[in-house]
């Protein structure tokens, strides 16, 4: 079994007792640590249904949930960077299709995923609900399923 060894923890800022005390705040830099099976196409899923931004035109909060699926090539997104990355779009006026695509760019950027998809189902406002996926890459599992 490849275990997780002390120097795949070396680049990780914001897990633990790594912020020295300090309180986590909202961020955009996404962390990774190493994938221990880089040959073997797997599925990494993520999920929060604690997403919010704020309408770009009203100021008004828009809530979502967040779904986030990739196959993982050399890097593994860790969740706590995740977390506060998506936190920082709190304040953020943007709409949600330009929204769910930088999403997916930043992961892509931070991962160089196999295949990646992001999808933003965003509540009803006005009595309309939003629901924007956007992928990168062809997912090798999809032919197994």
């Amino acid at each position: 079994m490849k275990k997780t060894q002390k120097k795949d923890l070396s680049q990780l800022t914001l897990l633990g007792s790594a912020l020295g005390g300090k309180k986590a705040k909202p961020q955009k830099r996404l962390e990774t640590f190493p994938n221990k099976s880089p040959g073997r196409p797997y599925v990494v899923e993520l999920e929060t249904d604690e997403f919010t931004c704020l309408c770009p035109a009203t100021g008004q909060p828009d809530f979502a949930t967040i779904k986030i699926a990739y196959v993982p090539n050399e890097k593994i997104v860790e969740s706590k960077s995740l977390k506060l990355y998506l936190w920082s779009y709190r304040n953020s006026g943007c709409f949600h299709e330009h929204l769910t695509n930088a999403v997916l760019d930043d992961l892509v950027d931070a991962l160089d995923p196999v295949w990646c998809r992001v999808v933003g189902e965003f509540k009803a406002r006005g009595g309309i609900s939003i629901k924007v996926s956007a992928e990168h890459g062809l997912n090798p599992n999809a032919a197994r399923q």
